[in-house]
């Protein structure tokens, strides 16, 4: 899953940047608002993490403006200054939840695994579908057979974008765009690599190819 920060304190971005990435998320980083809502606005990323006090265009600014053209992108905001109308005004712009500085990590990661598994109509922070789990965690798959079986980095963002997102037509374009980062290089051969890698787990009859289109993970 590929993550927004918008955020200008550079010691908070060093701080949060490696624990997202080793749970599994490919983190892009906007340092003042105007980036911000241009970055979130090209449908790329499954979810942003926002400061409401950014230099050039605060984070409620952002946010306005980005449900203003109907973009529906989940948004964590985050500010230091930790009030109820703060909160008021946040949820009123169009946050999906809140957390105020200072706060631990762990919190954070919790929040992003809620809101997320919520937007897919999918709750728990265990990933159930399609008869597998997914232990975002651990970063291991239990198959229907009770055969757990440890991820790769790349594995696990890969087979979660599939879990959230089945029977849906997924194009290689589009699983770089949310798997990887600007700073990653994105070869589309990549991603038949690792598809083939998860078939050998999972069966091949799980990872449709839908030629000239992408691909299909199948629910049964």
């Amino acid at each position: 899953m590929r993550l927004l920060l918008v955020e200008d304190d550079n010691e908070l971005v060093a701080s949060l940047t490696r624990p997202l990435e080793a749970a599994g998320y490919a983190v892009d980083i906007a340092e003042n608002g105007i980036d911000g809502e241009y970055l979130g606005n090209e449908n790329i990323y499954d979810i942003a993490v926002l400061d409401l006090g950014l230099p050039k265009r605060n984070g409620l600014e952002v946010l306005a403006n980005w449900r203003k053209v109907d973009n529906k992108l989940p948004v964590i905001i985050l500010t230091a200054r930790d009030t109820w109308q703060e909160r008021v005004d946040g949820f009123k712009a169009g946050a999906d939840d809140y957390l105020g500085k200072p706060f631990h990590v762990e919190e954070l990661l919790a929040r992003i695994t809620a809101l997320l598994h919520r937007s897919k109509q999918s709750p728990g922070g265990t990933l159930n579908a399609c008869g597998l789990t997914l232990d975002e965690e651990r970063q291991t798959i239990t198959t229907e057979d009770g055969q757990t079986h440890d991820l790769t980095g790349t594995e696990f963002r890969l087979l979660r974008y599939f879990l959230l997102n089945p029977g849906h037509v997924l194009s290689k374009s589009r699983l770089t765009e949310h798997i990887y980062n600007f700073d990653s290089d994105k070869d589309s051969n990549v991603i038949e690599a690792y598809v083939k890698r998860l078939r050998k787990l999972l069966g091949k009859e799980r990872i449709e190819t839908r030629r000239g289109q992408g691909y299909v993970f199948r629910e049964h």
